[in-house]
């Protein structure tokens, strides 16, 4: 059965990298003006650009300190729920923190892929519960 650390800790992923993921965008801005005369030059110049950006930098770290968290709770959780949990909230963090910058937020399309997400996460963390009560009932009965 899910804990409720496990499902805060999840909580926390999906906010960590939802909510990065337009800073980060907004972070990268102006990298496409670092032209250089070849290849490796200008992948080097891009890699400089970003670590010495704190636009893109703070977002980055927290987006990082996210996966740590990520990795820490796939230890604990079953990854039949931890990963679509994770993933589909990041989402949907992604799409709320956008709307709050002013990017476009894709219209009653949007909306409506974040209820079935959510009902989606629901069944997940309902399934996860009810096996766990089953299978706890089985061995209280034996």
């Amino acid at each position: 059965m899910a804990t409720v650390v496990e499902l805060l800790s999840l909580l926390l992923v999906s906010v960590l990298w939802g909510c990065t993921n337009p800073f980060l965008k907004r972070g990268t801005e102006g990298i496409e003006n670092v032209p250089k005369s070849n290849k490796i030059s200008q992948f080097l110049a891009e890699i400089k650009f970003l670590c010495l950006n704190l636009k893109y930098l703070i977002p980055f770290l927290l987006n990082q300190s996210g996966s740590l968290v990520y990795y820490y709770t796939l230890s604990t959780t079953e990854l039949s729920m931890a990963v679509p949990v994770a993933n589909t909230l990041a989402f949907v963090f992604t799409l709320i923190t956008g709307k709050l910058l002013g990017e476009e937020f894709g219209g009653k399309q949007a909306v409506a892929g974040m209820v079935l997400t959510m009902f989606g996460i629901t069944l997940c963390v309902i399934s996860s519960v009810e096996d766990k009560d089953s299978q706890l009932q089985n061995v209280t009965l034996n």
